[in-house]
């Protein structure tokens, strides 16, 4: 079973992404458990047709004190079984105990069988501390992947990211997979990732074109692969299943300084010298 945590800036498609991801591995007959670890509880949305399914800790609230395996997971697209952790009332506590309360309780009630190939944990935003840092600081997540773009805030957010995954790498088996681009279309976006990339000791595994069909899909509550199957960008979310299905090359990242970052921009176009960005 790989155990695979996805992060990334908010707002970057992390989400959609995922679930796109494991629509396409679920086509080639694996079997995946994606569990949603952000308090939108919005990570399985598109696999459960729009459903907002019952998240773990408003299970535990409404006191059902007999949790069952099948009053946390909904079966979603191709069989994908769907948690989402959620979070406490706005305003109340820690959101990352949620992360930690329905893995633990999903362990306990032996989610984790033999049955499955695959786990994905969709990681709120570019937080690696607290309780959204389980998934890899307790060796749960052993597979990282940041979701990124050519924008830098994407990029400083990845980088910081990098930071949290080499703290833990040195008392654990994490590794980094690569960069996955979901792409803004802005200068230089490939050539810029790549080097990125490179400077991190990763690599860029595989860029997502920008195409307006993913936005119709998330309209119709549906991933691009059930949505347009026949799509160009169905086939892309399959090249990117396969590109991580078959990735071999993991990695302790070694994050850059923020001048480097920045120079990197300035090497790709991105930044005026000024350090104004181009409009």
């Amino acid at each position: 079973m790989r155990q695979i945590a996805i992060y990334g800036k908010g707002g970057i498609g992390k989400s959609t992404t995922t679930q796109n991801l494991t629509a396409g591995l679920a086509e080639n007959n694996k079997n995946i458990m994606v569990v949603g670890c952000d308090p939108k509880a919005d990570s399985t949305r598109l696999l459960l047709g729009g459903l907002h399914q019952e998240t773990v800790l408003d299970t535990i609230r409404n006191g059902n004190i007999q949790v069952e395996l099948q009053d946390l997971i909904k079966i979603g697209y191709k069989n994908i079984r769907c948690v989402e952790s959620g979070g406490p009332e706005p305003g109340v506590g820690c959101a990352g105990r949620g992360i930690i309360t329905a893995i633990n309780m999903l362990e306990n009630l032996g989610a984790y069988d033999d049955t499955l190939d695959y786990v994905f944990y969709d990681v709120l935003g570019d937080v690696v501390c607290g309780g959204f840092a389980m998934p890899i600081r307790e060796g749960k997540a052993k597979e990282i992947y940041i979701v990124a773009s050519g924008e830098m805030m994407a990029l400083y957010a990845a980088n910081n990211i990098c930071k949290g995954i080499a703290k833990y790498a040195l008392k654990g088996e994490v590794r980094l997979g690569g960069i996955i681009c979901n792409s803004r279309n802005v200068d230089n976006e490939i050539d810029l990732l790549r080097a990125f990339s490179s400077e991190i000791n990763s690599q860029l595994i595989y860029l997502i074109p920008r195409n307006n069909i993913v936005q119709h899909a998330e309209l119709s509550r549906k991933t691009v692969i059930e949505y347009r199957s026949d799509s160009e960008q169905a086939d892309e979310y399959r090249a990117l299943a396969k590109a991580v299905d078959e990735n071999d090359k993991f990695t302790i990242p070694k994050p850059i300084e923020a001048e480097r970052l920045e120079k990197l921009l300035f090497e790709h176009g991105m930044m005026e010298v000024s350090g104004n960005y181009k409009i």
